[in-house]
């Protein structure tokens, strides 16, 4: 674990705390079906794993300094932080209170990551949920937020992880930066021929995503989705794709009018249209017009 750890930039000891978590949740409530992987998505999501601020995770696991609530607004400027949060997986008083444990035998601490893990774990997993089911791992990750700024990038960075790991070899680092800069992004509104904040524009269209992300890596891509298809590296129709590929959809010979990133699990990050933001959900659906993928990092 602790090389899929440092692919990922997560840091071994909140790595051990998911793991272990993992481990006695599966023992105590083996058709929860807990993966560490959402746990994990929960900790970036949250604190980046308890840096937020720049603190650290101690040897014993407690914060080198306690992270009390974090405040996050969505990109409207509204405040979706739940009052009162603390600790490392940002738990709300109310699900501390009903659900906290420790793997050990001491007092449950809200500022120890294995403790928190643990506690967000029951808490997903309360009332016999199912988290390997879509709508039940929605609904345990909502018991923590609620908000779908949170849910979505806990999704994608679950997504993310878990093809890493499941993959168990080295992810292309390129594609693994492009990945993650696209995660951020979620919740930015869709705009048209937008680059971005670094660009000096509220959002993105689908192809200014696709540009910035792979951009954040050092690999430029062409500006629109149309000719990103036309240059990028074609995938083989019958090869699985990869963990940043890029998937494309219209007709090559007139038009490719969307792409969006490819981030494991038929999982796609995307800026679909008007009035929508930057967000993750399945890659195909019954009636779309996928062109194929392409892989940049392949040039």
């Amino acid at each position: 674990m602790d090389d899929v750890a440092d692919w990922l930039d997560i840091p071994h000891r909140a790595m051990h705390a998911y793991a272990t978590a993992t481990v006695l949740l599966t023992e105590e409530q083996p058709d929860c079906h807990l993966s560490w992987v959402t746990l994990a998505g929960v900790g970036r999501t949250a604190t980046d794993h308890g840096r937020v601020n720049g603190g650290t995770i101690t040897e014993d696991g407690t914060m080198s300094e306690p992270i009390d609530t974090v405040e996050v607004r969505d990109f409207a400027g509204d405040l979706v932080s739940v009052p009162g949060a603390a600790g490392p997986l940002q738990l709300s008083p109310d699900v501390w209170e009903r659900f906290k444990a420790s793997p050990t035998e001491g007092t449950p601490d809200i500022q120890n990551i294995d403790d928190a893990a643990l506690t967000a774990g029951r808490a997903m997993c309360a009332g016999g949920r199912d988290l390997s089911d879509g709508d039940g791992w929605l609904d345990g990750v909502s018991v923590l937020q609620d908000e779908p700024l949170f849910l979505h990038r806990v999704l994608a960075t679950a997504n993310v992880y878990g093809t890493v790991g499941e993959n168990r070899s080295e992810p292309n680092t390129a594609a693994l930066q492009a990945v993650m800069f696209a995660v951020d992004k979620i919740g930015l509104p869709y705009v048209w021929g937008g680059n971005g904040e670094e660009a000096g524009h509220d959002g993105f269209d689908c192809s200014g995503l696709t540009t910035a992300a792979y951009a954040s890596a050092g690999i430029t891509l062409m500006r629109t989705a149309h000719t990103q298809y036309h240059s990028v590296p074609l995938v083989p129709a019958d090869e699985e794709l990869q963990l940043g590929d890029l998937v494309f959809f219209g007709d090559p010979a007139t038009k490719i009018h969307h792409v969006g990133i490819y981030i494991g699990n038929r999982q796609m990050i995307d800026a679909p249209t008007f009035g929508q933001a930057v967000q993750v959900h399945n890659y195909r659906k019954p009636g779309d017009n996928y062109a194929g993928a392409g892989r940049p990092t392949a040039a």
